[in-house]
């Protein structure tokens, strides 16, 4: 068993970086949908409420890997049809990291919307309309009064929301991805040992999350302390 280890331990570990380069990208995403759902949530216009609205029940009732399948192959698949439609390109791919990416960024930023709202209506009203009173913009109301409130607020949601999209990345291994659950895999078949590479994918898996949860607590206490 040890041996097997060192023959295919670097292997399964050189998909590390993958990951942690797939989580981040797609978190930055759903950060990025998060505060465009949410802004649509709260707006005053009924329109652009339900667009939020239908977002993120929508995004909340489609399996990951569905959603996941529909951008690799029907994305790529509409946009060549659209390039062959207007000539404006032959021929596009979308790669898995892509594909991965702005999938479980499109998803959690549906999960993140509710967070970032929750956090927004927390602040009372009394407060926003005191700074405006005292002739604040509204980006020095967003930037001094708001935003310093909404990352503590956010920052338990928030966490959980990053702890469920680390694993979910696990995911983006069907569409070929060369991530550790692909490299575990294929670390099994090759050694006929497939429990063992497993298992060692779950400890990763699982020291990721310890130490996400670990930085993330830490930096709920700093902001705490402000």
């Amino acid at each position: 068993m040890l041996e097997l280890l060192i023959e295919y331990g670097p292997m399964v570990l050189s998909g590390l970086g993958l990951t942690v380069a797939l989580s981040l990208a797609a978190v930055c995403l759903a950060i990025v949908f998060g505060i465009m759902g949410a802004t649509l949530r709260l707006s005053r216009n009924p329109v652009l409420r339900m667009i939020g609205r239908t977002y993120t029940t929508l995004i909340r009732g489609i399996p990951d890997l569905v959603l996941m399948l529909l951008v690799f192959f029907g994305g790529q698949m509409l946009l060549n049809n659209l390039g062959a439609a207007t000539g404006w390109w032959s021929y596009l791919e979308i790669s898995p990291f892509m594909a991965g990416s702005i999938t479980i960024g499109f998803i959690f930023g549906a999960y993140m919307t509710e967070t970032f709202r929750g956090a927004f209506l927390s602040i009372p009203v009394g407060q926003i309309e005191a700074a405006k009173a005292i002739g604040m913009t509204s980006r020095q109301c967003m930037i001094r009064i708001v935003w310093p409130q909404i990352v503590p607020l956010a920052l338990p949601s928030f966490t959980n929301n990053w702890l469920v999209l680390l694993k979910t990345t696990a995911l983006a291994s069907i569409l070929g991805l060369h991530d550790i659950m692909y490299n575990a895999h294929q670390a099994g078949r090759t050694s006929q040992e497939p429990f063992l590479f497993l298992l060692m994918a779950f400890f990763i898996y699982l020291g990721l999350t310890k130490i996400s949860d670990v930085g993330l607590r830490a930096l709920g206490k700093r902001y705490a302390l402000r």
